[in-house]
């Protein structure tokens, strides 16, 4: 049995281009991975969910239906992360100064840093500094200007976007319930294997 822990938000996103591409081959081309790489990831993230997410034929790639619901909730969020650092010319004229950005290290590494580059030629005059952390800062004692963050609570003086929703899931085995029956209540667990 597995409760729900942090699923790498690249391959959630992988899923998103899988979706759209409907081809390993492409989807892997698109970010830059192997198709086999792109495959054991999606192998990865249907053994975190419990649950097949793809199928898969000679010809093409398709959703199943749990697949599909995690593209729809997922992937506007990613859309909205992309779109965020498009957004930064909006504000009064070009922008240009040092931006403080914190963010987790799994989506900074899969999800920003490959965006970097493209974001400084479009805004030379902008000093980034990105720093990657699992831990949550304090903005206003350490400086900086944003933070994408997975959290519960929020400091009231933080002005807050929210990209997406997760949810953690406990899920387990037919079979293994069959052996060690089904909890009805949440202190029934101390009785059962559980993966953290």
């Amino acid at each position: 049995m597995r409760t729900g822990s942090a699923t790498p938000f690249s391959d959630m996103h992988l899923l998103t281009v899988l979706a759209e591409t409907q081809s390993f081959v492409r989807a892997a081309e698109r970010l830059g991975i192997s198709r086999s790489s792109a495959s054991m990831r999606i192998a990865a993230l249907e053994k975190a969910v419990g649950l097949p997410l793809v199928r898969r034929s000679t010809r093409r790639v398709s959703l199943t239906e749990a697949g599909q619901q995690l593209v729809d909730d997922v992937g506007p969020a990613f859309e909205r992360i992309a779109s965020s650092f498009h957004a930064v010319h909006d504000l009064a004229g070009a922008p240009r100064g040092t931006l403080r950005v914190t963010a987790p290290v799994a989506l900074g590494r899969q999800h920003i840093s490959p965006s970097l580059g493209t974001f400084l030629l479009r805004y030379p005059e902008v000093r980034l500094e990105l720093e990657l952390t699992d831990r949550l800062v304090n903005l206003t004692h350490e400086g900086f200007d944003l933070a994408i963050r997975h959290a519960r609570h929020i400091p009231d003086n933080y002005v807050v976007w929210e990209l997406m929703r997760s949810e953690s899931l406990l899920v387990a085995s037919d079979a293994y319930l069959d052996c060690r029956g089904r909890p009805q209540h949440p202190t029934d667990l101390a009785e059962h294997d559980c993966v953290l």
